[in-house]
C-alpha cells in the first residue's frame, strides 16, 4: 500500500543556483547531495516539517520542462509573512498575496522561471 510521497522533481538547468536558490532564499535544507551520472547531481530538500522533499533534478529528455509552471504548491503558516521575507530575500513573485474563498496564495519563480503556488489554509 502507497503511504506517502517521498519526492517531487524540480526540472533545473542549473543544480549550483537552484540548490542556492531553495537553501538560502526559500529556506530548505539539504537531505542528499550525490553524483548521479555523466555532468548531474541527486539533490534532495527537506522542506521544514513535511515529509515529502524536492528534488533538483532534470531527467535527460524533460529539459522542456525548464522554466514552465509546475504544479506544486508550497503551504506556509502565513503567506503574506512568508512572502515578505522571501521577497526581502531577493525571491521575485509573479502574484502577490490573494485571499479567495478557499485560501490565501502567492506565486514565486526560481531562477529557472519555473512557477509555484505558496499557499496557506
Amino acid at each position: 500500500m502507497i503511504t506517502q510521497v517521498k519526492f517531487v522533481g524540480i526540472p533545473v538547468s542549473d543544480q549550483q543556483r537552484s540548490l542556492d536558490f531553495f537553501t538560502q532564499k526559500a529556506g530548505f535544507k539539504v537531505l542528499t547531495d550525490q553524483p548521479m551520472g555523466p555532468g548531474q547531481r541527486w539533490i534532495e530538500l527537506k522542506i521544514g516539517r513535511a515529509e515529502t522533499g524536492v528534488v533538483l533534478f532534470t531527467p535527460p529528455g524533460h529539459e522542456d520542462r525548464i522554466g514552465s509552471f509546475v504544479n506544486l504548491s508550497f503551504q506556509c503558516d502565513n503567506v503574506q509573512k512568508t512572502f515578505e521575507e522571501m521577497r526581502d530575500r531577493g525571491v521575485e513573485f509573479v502574484q502577490e498575496p490573494k485571499t479567495e474563498p478557499w485560501g490565501t496564495s502567492a506565486i514565486f519563480k526560481d531562477p529557472d522561471g519555473n512557477t509555484f503556488v505558496l499557499g496557506s489554509k
